[in-house]
């Protein structure tokens, strides 16, 4: 009888015959099997993505290596994708078969990769298309294994050992174009280093890229530099948003890229030295960051994508700890909490970027301060919105104020306002213009009007009013625009005064720190801010200051004004040079004009801020008597027929 031990020697050898059996016909089949995989791939290009792939010859080279000649990948009725005139590989054969594939050695030779956009479409769509049987509507996405599969896969296809040698990366979109030409590119022992032509309509440079690169493990550390001295341009948004950018150099590392328990945890950090950009929209000159860093820990879990709270973040001096969570768990909710901790005001001030804060530069203080932000965002109930922004200061004074000397709000002054770009005619704050009038002698019907209509709480408030932001946010975000804002009268005070009207992010951050500064020292009392408030805003067409304006609509000083004329002029307030609009072709208010001036005087009452008694006479004919009235397209009439006729309907009422 045959001993246990002699039926496991015999199994072993069957096996190892079959095993070597399949070996040898895998051997033998290979070049057909490898085929076969290519006719697979052609018809799936062309079924799924309406794309021709051609492959001219391929070939096993050895016992697992494997050779393509004239590799193209042609969209149909577009430009060309792809095309390679010889990449080299190593294939293991199983991996083959299972399709979870990973690339040992990689040469490949002579080719591009384009992708154009022109009048008859992208070369590139067909391969943007979702496919929604590969996640139902109704099947919620685990993040954590998303991003692991997806990350693994792509990481896969980067060899352990590669070479490419004259390899371009090709974009043109509709005239906009972006050449990077490599000659060569060496990944050998984890170690990488190329340098990249980049030309564009605009400009052209040699780029370097330097570092480690360890696509198994599943890190990287990288540094991407210019070959000479000057800044790497960043290429293509130059030419299509007008955004001009640069910088020294950008380090990226990538330490971790693991699953721990149900979680995705990506570590590593980047930094960024003498980061330039310049935009219209940003600032009027260079915004320059001369160092960045940001170490980051990004987590995926089964609903939730986050910034964790363990990243760090740091500009110049200025050091942040972020949090920021994307949750699908129960509902959508966006969070963001923001820290700065505790440090000095004058590093804060000497880190702010250059350029961006132009009317703090020269500015000196003492004491010290920490923040936070918590902020979150419920996409299934937006008015639920959580906005909590506190300052804690450490005898924080300001010792010498920079360009925007907050201090002039406190004698007279000279006014110039900036349309596009040009300073208007020069308007005295003070009582050397005969326009100029004291607080006291402006009609408190109009006071409780502007108050009412544009910052209720003004007299109470240091600046900001957080229900405002709140309810500014839920709108913008709602309408995907910036339907709607927050300004005080603060705000509205100091843009007119020390800024300019330009819309640039520039001039809203100094905004928003000049109101802090003014509010929270003390610098000028809330009724001279709004005694200069009534005197320097735009009231009409080269209207400026109630002085002029209560003549130029009424013939009237400002003390005089009736109610029903003091709710007319809150109402312009927001867009003063278009008040003609307000009226038809007879003179009179137009039916919306009324129903807004209607509202606020409801609101006046609701408030307590009128009473009954000050509303007799409000129903009597309102007209233009001062020179605005040149400015209506009135119907020509006989005078005596329309004023009598409306006078007495008026009276009958």
């Amino acid at each position: 009888m045959k001993t246990r031990k002699q039926k496991i020697i015999r199994f072993s050898i069957v096996l190892l015959v079959l095993f070597a059996l399949v070996f040898i016909g895998l051997f033998l089949f290979r070049d057909s099997l490898l085929q076969k995989v290519i006719t697979k791939a052609e018809n799936r290009f062309d079924a799924d993505y309406n794309c021709t792939l051609s492959i001219k010859k391929a070939q096993f080279d050895g016992l697992n290596g494997v050779t393509l000649h004239n590799i193209v990948l042609v969209p149909k009725q577009a430009d060309t994708l792809l095309a390679v005139a010889k990449v080299k590989t190593t294939i293991n054969l199983f991996q083959l078969f299972t399709g979870d594939i990973q690339l040992q050695e990689l040469e490949m030779q002579n080719g591009f990769i384009q992708f154009v956009k022109n009048e008859k479409g992208r070369n590139f769509d067909a391969f943007l298309k979702r496919e929604k049987e590969d996640n139902p509507e109704n099947e919620k996405k685990n993040y954590a294994k998303l991003a692991y599969r997806l990350l693994t896969k792509a990481l896969n296809l980067v060899p352990t050992n590669m070479t490419l040698q004259n390899l371009s990366l090709r974009m043109d979109d509709m005239g906009r174009k972006v050449t990077m030409h490599l000659n060569e590119l060496d990944l050998k022992g984890k170690q990488l280093q190329t340098t990249i032509n980049v030309r564009t309509n605009t400009f052209t440079q040699n780029w370097k890229i330097r570092g480690m690169a360890d696509p198994r493990n599943k890190t990287a550390d990288l540094r991407f530099f210019n070959s000479d001295t000057s800044k790497i341009k960043v290429p293509y948004i130059d030419e299509r948003f007008h955004l001009l950018s640069s910088f020294d150099s950008i380090h990226v590392n990538v330490a971790k890229i693991k699953m721990e328990g149900d979680e995705l945890h990506v570590d590593g950090y980047t930094s960024i030295s003498n980061f330039t950009i310049n935009h219209p929209r940003i600032a009027k000159k260079d915004v320059i960051i001369e160092k960045a860093r940001f170490d980051y820990r990004f987590l995926f879990g089964e609903h939730f994508v986050a910034i964790d709270s363990s990243s760090r973040a740091q500009l110049n001096a200025i050091k942040i700890q972020p949090f920021a969570e994307y949750n699908t768990e129960k509902d959508t909710l966006y969070t963001l909490r923001v820290a700065l901790p505790k440090m000095k005001a004058q590093d804060f001030i000497t880190s702010l970027p250059k350029g961006l804060f132009t009317h703090f530069e020269g500015m000196e203080a003492e004491g010290s301060f920490n923040y936070k932000l918590d902020f979150q965002f419920n996409k299934n109930n937006p008015n639920a919105l959580v906005f909590d922004s506190k300052l804690q200061k450490e005898g924080l004074k300001i010792l010498k104020y920079g360009e925007a000397d907050l201090d002039k709000l406190n004698t007279p002054f000279t006014y110039r306002a900036i349309e596009n770009g040009v300073p208007q005619r020069p308007i005295v704050v003070g009582p050397s213009n005969p326009n100029f009038t004291p607080l006291d002698q402006i009609a408190p019907y109009l006071q409780k009007s502007v108050l009412t209509s544009e910052d209720p709480s003004f007299m109470s408030h240091r600046g900001f009013i957080n229900e405002a932001f709140k309810q500014s946010i839920v709108k913008n975000i709602r309408t995907k625009k910036f339907a709607r804002g927050a300004s005080t009268i603060s705000m509205q005070l100091v843009k007119n005064v020390f800024l300019t009207r330009e819309k640039t992010l520039s001039r809203k951050l100094e905004e928003i720190l000049l109101v802090y500064i003014l509010e929270n020292n003390r610098i000028a009392s809330k009724q001279r801010m709004l005694e200069v408030y009534f005197n320097v805003i735009e009231w009409g067409p080269n209207v400026y200051g109630i002085g002029e304006a209560a003549q130029f609509y009424f013939q009237k000083k400002p003390a005089d004004l009736t109610l029903k004329e003091c709710l007319f002029l809150a109402t312009i307030v927001p867009k003063p040079k278009k008040f003609m609009w307000q009226f038809d072709s007879t003179g009179s208010l137009k039916g919306y004009a009324n129903e807004q001036q209607n509202f606020l005087t409801k609101l006046m009452l609701r408030r307590g801020v009128l009473t009954p008694e000050d509303t007799i006479g409000y129903k009597l004919p309102f007209t233009l008597t001062g020179r605005s009235r040149s400015l209506l397209k009135l119907k020509a009439v006989p005078d005596s027929i329309a004023v009598d006729s409306i006078f007495i309907k008026e009276m009958v009422y």
